[in-house]
């Protein structure tokens, strides 16, 4: 693979840090776009393996400014655009934000694609777009509701995105992660929230709505969903969802957690934490069949087993000192 470069955006944060990893590990020569901050700090790619960074070209920069973008995509084949805000109670407190990075963002990015002729621009959607499931398991087909300014954000994202392939023939793909989970997440999301809340020795775990299920989708998974899209000609045009097909209620996820750790918790609703009613994602539930056709993508961590062997490494990532540290467990993230 050496020889077609691939920019990666978002390259220093959770999901964005594993898939830099896999690239260089399947020999791609990878550009990795972080956020410039003044600490010179390159996110989770900090903590990667010299070995790795070695490999890395780091693009210090911002996905708001197009000359900035364009610049980072120069001499590349294809673009993985991964950079966006994501942390659904911070769009409450600040939307415009979100319009910026990610409606904005995403079109510096297809923009600058269309104008230097990239191979190919796969570009991140998230499965809070569909709202809550009319029908499971959700298709690519399912309505787009945002019922957050991050999914109506995302869902804009989405649409300018392939505005571009249907307008100009930009090769723009579109994969559609449902809730991806594993080391380095941010403690803004449930599961690391737990994890590092029961490692602190906290008994009574504080949570948002325990009843909304949830399609948890481990970030290897993730990952080499994103590397198929990325390689596969029949993904050109197409919204594909990225899911391990596995539907299970927060409070269940959290008791499972809690036995896998070996600890005996009692659940507290805190209502800081909980989404206005209308904005509250109550079934996420993802079909994977598009996925398995059109790349031959499968699932590593499905089903209850799966998901047990993907919380289990995560656990072991966590609970680990150095990593435990990174986390601020007794505030509420948002």
């Amino acid at each position: 693979m050496k020889g077609n470069k691939i920019l990666v955006t978002g390259a220093d944060g959770f999901i964005g840090s594993h898939l830099v990893e896999e690239l260089v590990y399947r020999g791609y020569d990878v550009r990795a776009f972080v956020y410039y901050n003044s600490f010179n700090s390159w996110g989770w790619l900090d903590t990667v393996t010299k070995e790795t960074l070695s490999q890395i070209e780091i693009f210090s920069g911002d996905i708001r400014d197009p000359y900035g973008v364009k610049q980072a995509m120069k001499g590349c084949n294809k673009v993985l655009h991964l950079a966006a805000l994501i942390a659904i109670p911070y769009s409450y407190h600040s939307p415009d934000t979100y319009i910026d990075t990610n409606i904005k963002g995403t079109l510096n990015i297809v923009q600058a694609a269309r104008e230097l002729e990239i191979e190919k621009v796969v570009h991140t959607s998230t499965s809070e777009v569909y709202g809550t499931a009319r029908f499971v398991p959700i298709t690519e087909e399912h309505p787009l509701q945002g019922q957050s300014p991050y999914s109506a954000s995302k869902i804009g994202a989405d649409q300018i995105a392939m505005s571009f392939y249907s307008s100009f023939g930009t090769p723009v793909s579109i994969i559609r992660p449902f809730n991806t989970y594993g080391p380095r997440q941010s403690a803004r999301a449930v599961i690391p929230t737990i994890i590092t809340q029961i490692e602190n020795g906290v008994r009574n775990i504080k949570l948002g709505a325990l009843h909304p299920t949830r399609d948890f989708n481990y970030v290897k998974d993730t990952v080499n969903g994103f590397v198929a899209v990325a390689e596969s000609a029949n993904a050109v045009g197409e919204v594909i969802n990225i899911g391990s097909n596995y539907e299970i209620s927060i409070g269940d996820t959290a008791k499972i957690i809690a036995d896998l750790m070996g600890r005996e918790i009692v659940i507290e609703t805190d209502d800081v934490r909980i989404r206005p009613d209308k904005s509250e994602v109550e079934r996420l539930w993802a079909d994977n069949t598009k996925a398995k056709e059109l790349l031959g993508w499968e699932p590593a961590y499905s089903g209850v087993d799966g998901f047990k062997r993907g919380l289990s490494e995560t656990i072991e990532w966590f609970t680990q000192p150095f990593n435990l540290r990174q986390y601020k467990a007794g505030i509420y993230n948002i």
